[in-house]
């Protein structure tokens, strides 16, 4: 592939604006961490919370995968609960489980007792974000957070969760403390994006993991006008937003509707059937990250029906469905890279 010059030639920043592409881009979701040996290598024995607030390891874990795959854009090494560990809520990320709060959210004290988050909070964000849009030369940068709903669940249920019940009886039993739960995470987002794009980040993906959750009719109401809040502040900065949720095919519309440029389909949901949905945007997707782990032809055949379905849309950034699995072979993904590249 040719390298574009500067950032305006960007196959990426162009499909996400919907303009002509030279040819369809592609990223991958966790493109930079666990199925890499040099992630491995260079994460030994440093807590994942550590590794987000080093400059020099986000720098370095971020360019992993642009260097081996020749991606048409990095993702920011962070993790959805930085922010939060940052304004100072007591949580840490146990291996093998994921983000654990010790003091879960029940209350409007408790609400109330969490900080706004400002740039002196996350000077490293800064200092990482300026390193590699100097290392990245033409590669965009994607800025990165955790959507309101997402985040929120973390909070309240203590923990991850698969039912999210803790979650829904507060957004159902105490619409007051959910409010302002929604409303203060909306803000330390909105700023978390602030911060990367004004240190020099192309791009940003709200990532909503678990809004899959809900119904269209309790999104609309409860989540959605939060996550609006902070797609519009990020818009405001005159960056693509690209919006993600995983088993969201009853809500794209209103996922785009929240003020999305790209909607991101999780593999579940054919790209052809989520085109019509997202209303005149571009979409982000959807190849499912286990094909991966099928022969090349099988997923490079998988992979040109969803370039051709993605011609529909808009404008098509190429990714997996949800995040790349630990075990995946590199080599693999290097050849993906390659197949949809020179499509």
């Amino acid at each position: 592939m040719t390298s574009p010059t500067s950032l305006t030639d960007s196959a990426f920043l162009k499909a996400a604006r919907g303009e002509p592409v030279p040819h369809t881009p592609v990223w991958f979701m966790r493109q930079a961490g666990r199925s890499l040996p040099e992630y491995l290598k260079v994460r030994e024995g440093v807590g994942m919370l550590e590794s987000c607030m080093n400059p020099e390891l986000v720098v370095e874990i971020t360019l992993q995968p642009v260097r081996r795959y020749g991606v048409d854009a990095a993702i920011f090494f962070s993790d959805i609960v930085l922010p939060l560990k940052a304004v100072g809520v007591d949580l840490d990320i146990k291996p093998g489980v994921g983000p654990v709060v010790a003091d879960p959210v029940r209350t409007l004290a408790d609400v109330e007792a969490i900080p706004d988050l400002a740039p002196e909070h996350v000077p490293y964000i800064t200092e990482a974000v300026r390193g590699l849009v100097a290392e990245l030369g033409a590669t965009p940068l994607i800025g990165f957070a955790g959507a309101p709903f997402t985040v929120a669940s973390y909070l309240v249920e203590g923990g991850p969760s698969k039912e999210h019940a803790k979650t829904k009886a507060m957004m159902f039993g105490a619409p007051d403390v959910w409010d302002a739960l929604m409303r203060k995470i909306a803000g330390i987002s909105a700023a978390y994006l602030e911060v990367q794009v004004s240190a020099g980040a192309s791009a940003v993906q709200l990532f909503d993991s678990w809004a899959g959750a809900l119904t269209p009719a309790d999104y609309r109401a409860q989540v959605q006008p939060h996550s609006a809040r902070v797609l519009e502040r990020a818009g405001a900065l005159g960056v693509p937003r690209i919006h993600f949720g995983v088993g969201t095919a009853n809500l794209l519309g209103l996922m785009g509707e929240a003020g999305a440029d790209v909607v991101g389909v999780d593999w579940r949901t054919p790209l052809a059937d989520a085109i019509p949905l997202v209303g005149d945007r571009a979409v982000q997707g959807n190849l499912d990250p286990t094909l991966v782990f099928a022969p090349t032809e099988v997923m490079t055949a998988r992979a040109a029906e969803i370039i051709e379905a993605g011609r529909a849309a808009r404008g098509h950034i190429f990714n997996l469905g949800h995040g790349v699995i630990p075990s995946t072979d590199p080599d693999q993904l290097k050849r993906l890279t390659e197949f949809v590249q020179a499509y």
